[in-house]
This record gives structure tokens, sequence and C-alpha cells, in this order.
């Protein structure tokens, strides 16, 4: 119900109502808020948002490119490692057959001098044999160890 005035003229009463107050008051500034935030949403959308979300694209592709150029080369590595092993595994056997060749040189050529150092020990020649004992530990220091 509205409030009613009664004012009171000469003539009659008249009627005035005076409006109640309301908990929304929908007039124009509804509309003006609405196209406003519409307005900014899109402004922000275009200004901030597209391009961050572009920026975020590109950044995403370049972590994906180095990502898959990782993971090739891990399988360049893999070759390579299988090929440094393959040489290691040559290297050895060679070292090996090297060490073991200039074993027998060596203990070919002691058996030979201790046998002409038994020939001259049964001549009675003990001071050559000392001699020729300090000569064969230097040969065989420096064949054993080069320096």
């Amino acid at each position: 119900m509205a409030n009613v005035i009664m004012v009171s003229t000469t003539e009659a009463l008249i009627p005035i109502s005076k409006p109640q107050a309301a908990l929304f008051d929908f007039n124009l500034t509804l509309p003006i808020i609405m196209a406003e935030f519409l307005l900014l949403m899109f402004a922000l959308d275009k200004v901030y948002y597209t391009p961050l979300g572009r920026f975020m694209d590109e950044r995403d592709g370049y972590d994906q490119a180095k990502l898959i150029e990782v993971k090739d080369t891990s399988l360049d590595i893999k070759a390579m490692e299988e090929q440094m092993a393959a040489i290691m595994k040559a290297a050895r056997a060679e070292i090996t057959a090297a060490l073991n060749k200039m074993k027998k040189e060596t203990a070919a050529e002691v058996e030979q001098k201790i046998r002409g150092a038994l020939a001259n020990l049964e001549g009675g020649d003990i001071q050559a044999l000392d001699s020729q004992t300090a000569a064969l530990s230097d040969e065989i220091v420096k064949k054993v160890i080069p320096i």
C-alpha cells in the first residue's frame, strides 16, 4: 500500500503518494554498469589476456621443441657411449697383448742371461757374475719401467 498524504485545499482533498523505499532500484544505472563491465571485459581480453595466452603458447612450444631435441641428443649419447666402450675394449686387449709379449721377451732374456751367468759361475768368475747381475737388474728395471 502506498502511503497517502492528504493535503487540504479549499476545493478538495487531493491524495499525494510518496514513493516507498525499495531494496533494489532498477533504473538506467544498471544497463550503464553492465555495458561498462562488458566493455572493460572486452578491453582486458584484447589488451592483456590474448597476448599473455599467445606468449604462454609460444613458450610451451619452445619447451616441447627443446624436450624433443634433448631426447634426440640422448640417443646420440647412447650411440657414442657404445662406440667408446668398443674402443676401450679394443685398447685394453691391445695393451694386454703388448704386456704379455713384453713379459715373454723379458723372461726369455733373463733366462738367457742367467744361463750365461751360470756358465761363468762354473768357470769360477764370481766377480763377473756380480757385475752381470747389476747390469741385468738395471736392464729389467729399464724394460719394465720405461723412463
